[in-house]
């Protein structure tokens, strides 16, 4: 599933069509669509992960967390005029000699190197082999916090993906930053959906699969309540996920387009269980007309508005989350607010602002 990051990229790759996309890893079959073979550059870590496919996973990029800080650190930008990065974890840290001017648009500092690496390690440390991965993983966290902090003044200006992203730019790094929320695809808002008049009631989920984003507490708290969810995406916990859920749960995978704006266009409302640092989904949902229950922490604070287009639960538990669903009353949220705040996120607003910074920047 091509998540927020991807989208960024995508956009910035459009505003710049004769721009070579520099990466530490590219698979092919999954984004050739989106950034052709003949723009992309790669890493030595690409190198070593196409050599021993079947022994490295080749794309699982935590096998290769050492690897990656001087495999971006080799990329040679002395051509250019501006550099442009989008990171999450190691764009940041490339070396640029002060030549061309590096914009750096944030995702999150590396979360698994700070807020969540005792969640992380808490993880690692289950199984048979699970002492021996975390002393492993406390060890290159270390390291790579290290470089991460010594990394961090390298771009000459940070843009962060939410406010939220912001605080801990600062908190983490001790750098200021502006801000340029990730946009949604102008195309969401070309034509009015229309809803099935008779659907039958469901809530959805679209997002990875992955142990972060909290998916069980909805399948819980559905489960409980009995109540029809639909799960769009794909992730490495999906067969965890479906092994709980019960009658009431589908699993559609992947989904994009006319049938996910459908879904979303019928649902009685989209759960957002997990604490996003910024979260395209609930903007998305919004642009469809439908609104967003989601955990009151993180970046969904800054696009839902409470009572307008959505509302939030307190506490990240199947309790909380359970109370707040079986109080939703559809009926209190209109579908033509939920569209027009949907509109500050857009494509066309992202691209004046990153124009914008960029031309403050070469100034």
């Amino acid at each position: 599933m091509k998540g927020g990051a991807e989208r960024v990229l995508r956009v910035l790759a459009r505003m710049f069509p004769d721009a070579p996309i520099y990466t530490l890893l590219y698979d092919e079959r999954k984004l050739c669509n989106w950034f052709p073979k003949e723009r992309v550059r790669t890493s030595v870590v690409q190198q070593k992960a196409d050599r021993w496919p079947l022994f490295t996973g080749r794309y699982n990029h935590h096998l290769y967390l050492k690897d990656f800080p001087a495999a971006v650190e080799s990329f040679d930008f002395s051509e250019f005029d501006l550099v442009i990065s989008s990171s999450s974890a190691f764009a940041h840290g490339i070396i640029t000699n002060g030549k061309p001017k590096h914009l750096c648009y944030v995702h999150s500092p590396a979360r698994y190197l700070w807020d969540r690496t005792h969640d992380v390690l808490e993880r690692a440390n289950r199984g048979l082999l699970g002492a021996m991965k975390r002393r492993y993983l406390e060890k290159t966290f270390h390291e790579l916090r290290v470089w991460d902090s010594e990394t961090a003044p390298r771009p000459d200006r940070l843009i962060a993906a939410s406010k939220e992203v912001q605080r801990r730019i600062e908190l983490y790094w001790d750098r200021t930053s502006d801000v340029a929320y990730p946009p949604i695809a102008d195309s969401w808002f070309l034509n009015t959906p229309n809803p099935n008049p008779n659907p039958n009631p469901f809530f959805l989920i679209v997002s990875t699969l992955a142990s972060y984003k909290r998916i069980d507490l909805a399948i819980d708290a559905c489960n409980k309540l009995k109540l029809h969810l639909k799960i769009v995406g794909d992730g490495p916990q999906r067969a965890a996920l479906e092994g709980m859920a019960g009658p009431t749960i589908e699993f559609y995978g992947y989904r994009d387009g006319d049938e996910l704006r459908d879904l979303f266009a019928n649902a009685k409302a989209t759960i957002v269980p997990g604490e996003e640092d910024f979260g395209l989904v609930p903007i998305e949902s919004m642009a469809s007309g439908t609104p967003v229950i989601g955990y009151g922490k993180g970046g969904l604070i800054e696009t839902v508005v409470p009572d307008e287009t959505g509302t939030f639960f307190a506490e990240n538990n199947v309790e909380s989350l359970m109370q707040k669903i079986a109080s939703f009353d559809q009926k209190k949220y209109s579908k033509e607010n939920c569209r027009k705040h949907a509109e500050n996120f857009r494509e066309s607003v992202f691209v004046q602002k990153m124009h914008t910074e960029i031309d403050r920047l070469m100034k």
